[in-house]
């Protein structure tokens, strides 16, 4: 990064967790583990003042890497003291502590905070959130093991050491895919792709039990509805009589610690019905300045939420690594989030130093178009130009297939109904391709996050960096079965930018900065996060609008935040309900904010 001479002279240096995991800059092997030690990454740029709004909305929640804060509120759901220290999570066995690599340059008096935001406690949204949660949660700590439900969760979400899984006979597992959260009758998860012993991979069913004598106790053994099943997760594996299939026990397995993932972890958004919830009156009843003020505290626990899976991650495998495995799993979209983590799970032996000097775009293209298992074997014999990319593709990853054979992923891994063109996982790899070949895009967002960058220049100034130049082929085609378009099309837009910003870069960079104990990096990363235009439209912030705002305009949220608390709530409160909103909380919260508001100016 250079310091003399250029806009971007203040520097701050921010913790890398320096754990047994490997980041792109230092993979130099290729072994039978794909981890490393590496050296810290210690490079982030500094910041100029931030408004006193986003000051104040620093203050507004606890830190996800210190959830005594959230447990507390459990506890004593009218606490409304915040916890200002922070527990910096540790590395794992054998790593450095994570204040070795940090120096603080850019500390300043942190600004005084208002107290309040249009009349509101800065921790409303949190009491509402512990109120709902409270009984759940408390029950979970108390019990001896988590409920089904929540090995569940951790088991969709893969909230476990990826690396290190393996059966309770010994056999090394390795998930390509975890399957699809079965809702009805039957095993938990159908289609799931795993790979045994370094065998070929299998596809099959996943059944979670709490204990492996759930196989029998639940009379799985003698329904053909389980007969598919290849795999019995469980979460202690030390009781009863089990079943002859494999079984993975979770316990000792995790990425965080229980209590964490109790508080994080939450059910998927299902459609619960296009009717507009009993909140939708009383949400729209508020001041309009109330109501941003309630998408905005629970937009900022999603993106502390957001950070604390990144860096879970990180102390797995390095932040840098951490950082590409969620820019390629949101790149998935839903329906490949898996799958593109599995390739970017795969960088440090795609990328090792041995094959660094003929890793050129097309070359990487070519790698991981082949090692995704998504290049098709025949020829369109239609497309001249969709057939000599192909034809090129193979003959530079024909040579390179046999010793990356053991990772390659079956095709039927990916799912391509209801996808645009433009969001093909294909063309995705296409682009990431770009940025790995250009081997700085880490350097690159360093530097973004440390410009003085007006708000309004946001959106554009990432999307320069995201950007890849103009493709031979990728700006021509869609797929690599698609005809030539008629004009050049870009591999990125600007509303995938939002996504990429909300959901990954400022996470990423927030969370270091916690863990570098920096609060002018992590006003940053608020403030940007909350100044951000709104993403667009979709089929699951439509829905979140018709049940929580019945239906209001998409131009009512107008910055992405607003959209990602919106988000928030139909997860915490929605998700825990069913259509007609039974035993859901959140509209009397809302009436009752409502009328307490109404008094205050009765009384004004």
């Amino acid at each position: 990064m250079r310091e003399n001479g250029s806009e971007y002279s203040t520097i701050s240096r921010v913790a890398m967790f320096t754990t047994l995991g490997m980041t792109r800059s230092t993979a130099s092997t290729v072994a039978s583990r794909l981890t490393s030690t590496s050296a810290p990454r210690t490079r982030v740029a500094g910041n100029t003042a931030l408004s006193k709004a986003a000051s104040a909305r620093r203050n507004i929640l606890w830190r996800p890497s210190d959830f005594a804060f959230f447990t507390a509120l459990i506890v004593n759901p009218t606490n409304p003291c915040p916890v200002r220290s922070i527990s910096v999570p540790k590395p794992a066995t054998g790593c450095g502590d994570l204040t070795d690599c940090v120096v603080l340059t850019l500390q300043k008096p942190r600004p005084k905070s208002n107290g309040k935001v249009s009349g509101l406690s800065l921790h409303l949204y949190a009491r509402w959130r512990a109120l709902a949660e409270a009984a759940p949660a408390l029950r979970e700590a108390e019990e001896a093991a988590p409920s089904e439900r929540l090995l569940q969760r951790i088991w969709q979400h893969q909230r476990l050491r990826r690396d290190q899984l393996r059966t309770l006979d010994g056999q090394e597992l390795v998930v390509l895919h975890p399957g699809f959260w079965n809702h009805e009758a039957g095993p938990d998860f159908r289609g799931a792709v795993l790979r045994f012993a370094c065998r070929p991979p299998r596809s099959g069913d996943v059944e979670i039990d709490l204990h492996p004598a759930g196989w029998r106790g639940h009379g799985h053994d003698r329904n053909p509805a389980y007969r598919n099943v290849i795999l019995h997760v469980v979460w202690d594996g030390g009781s009863g009589a089990g079943c002859a299939l494999p079984t993975l026990a979770l316990r000792s397995l995790l990425d965080s610690p229980l209590s964490e993932l109790i508080l994080s972890l939450g059910q998927e958004i299902d459609a619960p019905g296009l009717l507009a919830g009993r909140c939708s009156a009383p949400l729209r009843d508020l001041p309009e300045d109330t109501l941003r003020e309630v998408l905005n505290q629970a937009a900022l626990i999603r993106l502390q939420r957001k950070a604390s899976e990144l860096a879970a991650r990180a102390r797995q495998v390095g932040w840098e690594q951490s950082l590409w495995e969620g820019l390629f799993a949101a790149l998935g979209y839903k329906q490949n989030v898996w799958p593109m983590r599995r390739v970017a799970e795969l960088l440090p032996l795609l990328l090792a130093r041995e094959l660094k000097k003929r890793s050129g775009t097309f070359t990487l293209q070519a790698r991981l178009l082949g090692v995704s298992g998504l290049l098709p074997t025949e020829p369109t014999r239609a497309r001249a130009s969709a057939d000599h990319y192909l034809r090129r593709v193979w003959d530079h990853w024909w040579r390179e297939r046999e010793q990356f054979a053991d990772f390659i992923l079956p095709r039927g891994l990916w799912r391509f109904s209801g996808l645009r063109p433009a969001n093909h996982p294909q063309r995705r790899l296409a682009l990431a391709a770009h940025w790995l070949a250009a081997g700085h895009l880490p350097d690159e967002l360093e530097r973004w996050f440390g410009a003085p960058i007006p708000d309004h220049k946001l959106e554009m100034s990432l999307l320069e960096i995201l950007q890849a130049g103009r493709d031979d082929f990728w700006s021509w085609h869609w797929t690599l079965r698609s005809a030539r378009m008629g004009k050049t099309r870009p591999l990125l837009g600007a509303q995938r930018v939002a996504d990429l910003a909300v959901n990954v870069v400022l996470p990423w960079f927030w969370m270091r900065a916690v863990a570098g104990k920096n609060d002018a990096l992590q006003r940053t990363a608020e403030h940007r996060y909350f100044a951000w235009p709104k993403s667009e439209d979709n089929a699951v912030l439509r829905l979140a609008r018709q049940r929580l705002l019945g239906g209001t305009n998409a131009r009512a949220l107008r910055t992405a935040a607003m959209q990602q608390g919106l988000l928030q709530i139909v997860r915490d409160f929605c998700a825990h309900s069913n259509a007609l909103c039974e035993n859901c909380r959140f509209p009397e919260l809302v009436r009752g904010l409502n009328a307490s508001l109404q008094g205050q100016d009765a009384r004004g």
